[in-house]
Order: C-alpha cells, then structure tokens, then sequence
C-alpha cells in the first residue's frame, strides 16, 4: 500500500456523513455533511497515529485525505455508526495483510482499555445530561461484539463472559487469507469487519478519555 495518502470512503446519509480510511481501522469520523466529515477525521490523525504505532505500522498524521470513493449511506450511517461495505472492502486479503488489519484492531481494543483504566467510573455527562458511564461503555462495546462477530460467522462459547475468548476467534478469522468475499456467506468481508471492530472500540475509548473527569 503506497504511503502517499490516506484513501477514504465516504458514506451520504441524509442526516449524517461517515467519513473512513480504507486502510486504517478505526480512523472513521462522522459530520452533518461531506465536509463537516472529512474536517472531522483530518483533525483526529494526530490522535490516531499512537494507535498504529502501537500496532507497529508506520502511519503519518500528515498524510493528506483522498476520497477513493463515495457510496449512498443507509439507516445505520444515519443512526451513526459506519455501515458501507465499500469496493476496496473486497480486496482480497493476505496473511501480511490479516496481520496487519489483526494488529490494527488490537491497538483499538487495547487503547479502550487503557482509557477505561485510568478514568473515573462516572463520566461527565452530555450537555442534555445523557451518557453512559465507563463500565457501561465498555459493556456495551463487548456487546456489540457479539453480533459483529455473527455476522463473520462466529458464535460466543459459553461461558465467556468477558468475551475475550470471542475476540480470540475474531483475530485468527482476521489473519487467515481471503479473496474478499463476505465471511461466512454473509455481508463483511474482512477488511470491513476490521474497520467495523476497531472503529467502534476506538470510538468509545476516545469518548471515554474526552468524557473522564479530571482527577
């Protein structure tokens, strides 16, 4: 993948924009419209660049934004959350390439527990005093995972109740080579469903550091 830019992918809904990085898991933000989207995730780079780095890929905060492509969103892009499988999704995909999307989406787990264990169980709340506190946001991450992972095919054992065992298996069906059908006969192929992941816990552990009351 050459280094000259970051490829996005940007999802129209009428009430909300998605802007991702095709390449990048977890670099996805949203505006009320193309623009707004696009300003929004040139201005968390510099916040994304620990992650990579965590996940030992070279990414520069500098690298401008290139809109690869644009897509009609749907009722989940509205309701906000990223939810266009793009063309460049279907890339087939190598173990280089599993490994790669597999760290990625580590570094996004990894950073939602790092923010969750140096803030305060309360966070501060919305201006219309909404919000969940930190246990609930992680709960709710963890959640979630159990049905991103069923649309990859994949079923939580029993008995799992932190549902580590369930990322486990999310990772190996990360790194294995696909040629970029949808996993399992469904509807993500696997460089989606690594954005998909690493979006979501990215998204909330930044919620939570922005959110977490000074010590």
């Amino acid at each position: 993948m050459p280094h000259t830019g970051i490829r996005v992918l940007v999802e129209v809904a009428p009430t909300k924009v998605f802007a991702s990085a095709l390449d990048w898991p977890g670099l996805a933000r949203a505006g009320r419209d193309v623009a707004a989207a696009l300003e929004a995730l040139a201005a968390v780079r510099a916040r994304y660049a620990p992650v990579a780095a965590h996940a030992g890929v070279v990414f520069d905060a500098t690298w401008p934004l290139e809109v690869a492509e644009e897509a009609p969103g749907d009722a989940t892009t509205a309701f906000g959350a990223p939810s266009i499988v793009g063309v460049a999704d279907h890339r087939p995909t190598t173990n280089a390439d599993g490994e790669r999307l597999a760290q990625l989406v580590v570094a996004a787990w990894d950073a939602l527990d790092a923010a969750a264990a140096i803030a305060s169980p309360e966070l501060r709340k919305g201006p219309r005093g909404g919000g969940r506190d930190r246990d609930k946001v992680v709960a709710h991450v963890t959640d979630a995972e159990v049905a991103y992972a069923s649309v990859m095919g994949l079923r939580r054992v029993a008995g799992d109740t932190t549902g580590m065992a369930l990322r486990d298996s999310v990772l190996v069906l990360l790194r294995l080579p696909s040629d970029g059908t949808p996993l399992a006969g469904k509807r993500w192929p696997v460089r989606y469903a690594a954005r998909r992941i690493a979006w979501h816990a990215l998204d909330h552990a930044w919620e939570i550091e922005d959110r977490a009351e000074p010590a």
